[in-house]
């Protein structure tokens, strides 16, 4: 595989492990994935609520991100991210206390923030949003060179991502839509970022196998991101019974559902999404205001607390995020070995 340069930073394999909340992709996770060659993402959702944190929900998820960025470095000195969703109310925070630790690359989505390259400036580090449409790539570039500023990357995702989706319901229930999008929005951010230079285009959303990266860089990707095959690793930081929910998943268990953040999104059918489906309602108090979209009058349960649960394994009070891929899972192995075979199989497409 050839390597993946994002605003000169040199990832020796290119592919992104994704960010996964809550809690899915923190320092276990991150730091193997980047001792493997390839670059480990922090999620930062929800972190203090889920390590009981004191405080605000805010100052909890704060401390909790500060925590996990410093205990990464001390299990990998490689190259790092944090994701970190527009949708959130601590938004900002997470942010600068990204930014005041020094990590090198920011993916936002779930939203954009035209104001990310004021907060970020005079630091060291590089902003990478992600997109669902490749038009949007020369969108951001526009906007955000009125603040002499570009991306040091961009992430298409597909709509066979898991979590959270950036495409209508009717669009995704569109006929033929899901299997085409991904390599028709790749090529189109490609072409839309060549004229303002060297921007890496990352593709993400149904990467499955080596064959996959190989195709998606076939199609002018620089690199790929891959969440759902990292889930089933020994090094994923969610509960066994979280690793579990992937395997025990057949092709239908995979379903999409529309959340309380305001967009669809891919999940694992269990007992509470068929309640919430039924429309049974969960009674809760909102303590948070985590999500700018949320309204806890209309909503049927907290996102929060469903997501929570579900990383612990308690499924009767929460569900598993998973990509369209997610049934696919057999066994659960060591980053390395998976990083291995994403080589060969790499290797074997491209001899064909």
């Amino acid at each position: 595989m050839p390597s993946l340069n994002i605003g000169g930073l040199e990832i020796e394999v290119p592919i992104i492990q994704g960010g996964m909340g809550v809690g899915i992709s923190l320092r276990n996770l991150a730091s193997t994935v980047t001792n493997e060659g390839g670059l480990g993402i922090i999620a930062s959702v929800g972190l203090g609520l889920l390590k009981h944190y004191p405080g605000s929900y805010a100052e909890g998820n704060t401390a909790a991100l500060k925590d996990e960025i410093q205990a990464t470095r001390k299990l990998s000195d490689g190259i790092i991210g944090v994701n970190i969703m527009n949708a959130l109310t601590d938004y900002d925070s997470l942010v600068k206390t990204s930014v005041d630790k020094g990590v090198p690359l920011l993916f936002t989505g779930a939203g954009f923030d035209k104001n990310l390259p004021d907060k970020i400036k005079g630091s060291s580090t590089m902003a990478v949003p992600i997109i669902s449409y490749g038009r949007f790539a020369g969108n951001i570039c526009n906007e955000w060179c009125k603040n002499n500023y570009l991306p040091a990357a961009i992430v298409v995702e597909g709509p066979k991502a898991g979590g959270h989706l950036g495409f209508s319901r009717k669009t995704l229930e569109r006929p033929g839509f899901i299997d085409s999008s991904l390599e028709r929005e790749v090529k189109r951010a490609v072409k839309e970022v060549a004229k303002f230079g060297n921007i890496p285009i990352i593709a993400a959303g149904g990467i499955y196998t080596g064959a996959d990266v190989y195709e998606a860089l076939d199609w002018g990707a620089s690199g790929v991101q891959m969440g759902t095959r990292f889930v089933v690793t020994n090094e994923c930081d969610a509960s066994p019974a979280f690793k579990n929910e992937y395997l025990r998943a057949t092709k239908d268990d995979i379903i999409l559902i529309d959340s309380p953040v305001g967009f669809p999104g891919r999940a694992i059918r269990n007992e509470f999404l068929g309640k919430v489906e039924r429309g049974v309602a969960e009674s809760f108090g909102c303590g948070y205001r985590c999500l700018k979209g949320c309204d806890p009058k209309v909503s049927s349960y907290c996102i929060a607390h469903a997501l929570t649960e579900a990383n612990v394994g308690d499924f009767t009070r929460g569900y598993a995020f998973a990509g369209a891929n997610a049934y696919r899972c057999e066994e659960i192995i060591p980053v390395k070995k998976l990083m291995d075979t994403l080589k060969d199989e790499y290797a074997a497409a491209a001899r064909k």
